[in-house]
């Protein structure tokens, strides 16, 4: 069975004009984002059977908000499956009510060389309250096992600064299908699961050191029925390096 991939973009809390951005002039500015992984981890599934992952993306942010860019990682789905790129473009706009209060909202577009049964879009909407963020991603292209279907992904998490230039990442998501596909060993299937993430990031000359732990609830019969293997949802640690300038 085909592995069906999942989708994420953890970059585009970066707010546009950010002190870390390169300035063109008084109104634009273009972020770069370079990452390092031990694993490729989307919604808690691994992109790259449990294998390191070379991230980068680029950002073009305007001083009202609006931003688009584009973003790429390496991926390997197995089951033969001939692409190893992922690809994803953006656009949005990002509204700072205040400086602890903000509303992102955009599209993306993933993209699958070699396997563009795989592209899908999504629209989503994240409001930051104070370090809580709720965040909702909707697609109505997303992969199936034989077709298309509805996907609804929902998170809740929080971010805090800690001393020493250290920082810490909850999220908790649920990942929602139209149809069930999700089948246990007892061959009941089910249409949702749910994921979460624990990050430690620490701040060393420029350059963010991460450590996470991530994992679901889906069983192996679940993981082997929709994505082909049963170690892509389980649990793991995933260590990174980035950087952004």
């Amino acid at each position: 069975m085909k592995a069906l991939p999942l989708f994420a973009l953890s970059f585009l809390s970066v707010l546009p004009l950010s002190s870390q951005a390169i300035p063109l002039n008084d109104d634009f500015a273009v972020l770069v984002d370079l990452t390092l992984a031990s694993d490729y981890r989307t919604r808690g599934i691994s992109q790259t059977q449990n294998d390191p992952a070379v991230q980068a993306g680029l950002t073009l942010a305007h001083s009202s908000g609006l931003y688009l860019g584009a973003w790429s990682s390496n991926v390997d789905f197995g089951g033969g499956l001939k692409t190893r790129q992922e690809v994803d473009y953006y656009a949005g706009w990002l509204w700072q009510a205040t400086e602890d209060v903000s509303l992102d909202l955009g599209y993306i577009k993933y993209a699958y060389p070699k396997e563009s049964q795989f592209n899908q879009g999504e629209v989503y909407g994240i409001l930051g309250v104070y370090g809580v963020k709720l965040a909702a991603y909707y697609s109505n292209d997303a992969p199936g096992i034989d077709s298309k279907q509805n996907s609804l992904y929902t998170y809740i998490g929080y971010e805090t600064e800690l001393p020493y230039d250290s920082g810490l990442k909850l999220r908790y998501g649920n990942m929602d299908f139209k149809d069930p596909h999700l089948y246990s060993a007892s061959g009941s299937a089910e249409d949702s699961y749910r994921e979460w993430e624990v990050k430690l990031t620490h701040n060393l000359a420029g350059v963010v050191l991460g450590l996470s732990y991530i994992d679901t609830d889906l069983s192996q019969s679940q993981c082997l029925s929709n994505w082909g293997f049963k170690d892509v949802c389980t649990a793991t640690v995933v260590a990174s390096v980035s950087k952004s300038f």
